[in-house]
């Protein structure tokens, strides 16, 4: 089982679906302990993505990957857009040229895109950050693809993954961003950026992982 252009293109819009139906929920978290504005950014850049997808869908998996992340980046606000962006265009990068993913493809290129956002955010998990459902989702990935998984259930299992790590976030200190100035007063909120992230992988495990 492999994943198609097809399914890669059902994963984004139903992410960008995902956000605009979560847009208050994610700037109520960000509230919180940010600027308010992770949902309203975040569905702007979508909606965009959106947009400006059908230029550019019947390309190779690569390279839509690439033109959402520039999407992104030109479009979404705040640390969001650069971050964001920033995973996108490094999965367009481990996906070049490609019309199909397998198991190993897709965790190779969610790794180039973790290691990507960690360097630009300079964070790792742990730091209540996107990160924290991230990396347990691309752990669980790289399991998955050595124990031989079948794609649906690797998938399946990173989300779980993903969830857990966001959950994890509520009881941690913020060392990064805005959320970091509030030291142990942020403390008690789930980070924003994790919980859009979990969206990105329960979303992706949906789309992959269903025939078109």
């Amino acid at each position: 089982m492999t994943i198609s252009r097809d399914q890669f293109i059902v994963w984004i819009k139903d992410f960008a679906g995902m956000i605009a139906e979560n847009k208050e929920y994610l700037t109520g978290l960000d509230s919180a302990i940010g600027d308010a504005d992770h949902g309203i950014n975040m569905n702007r850049g979508f909606q965009a993505v959106l947009a400006k997808l059908p230029a550019f869908e019947n390309q190779d998996i690569g390279s839509i990957a690439k033109n959402i992340g520039m999407v992104l980046i030109s479009t979404v606000g705040g640390a969001s857009g650069p971050l964001y962006g920033t995973l996108f265009m490094q999965i367009g990068k481990e996906t070049a040229g490609k019309l199909e993913l397998t198991l190993n493809d897709w965790t190779s290129a969610l790794d180039s895109a973790v290691n990507g956002v960690m360097m630009r955010g300079k964070a790792n998990l742990g730091d209540k950050t996107m990160l924290d459902s991230l990396i347990p989702a691309l752990n669980t990935l790289k399991d998955c693809s050595a124990n031989g998984t079948s794609l649906a259930d690797a998938l399946s299992a990173s989300e779980k993954a993903a969830e857990q790590g966001m959950l994890s976030t509520t009881p941690l200190v913020a060392k990064k961003g805005r959320a970091s100035y509030l030291g142990e007063r942020s403390v008690g909120t789930q980070d924003p950026g994790a919980t859009s992230s979990y969206f990105l992988l329960k979303t992706a495990a949906r789309a992959l992982s269903k025939p078109t």
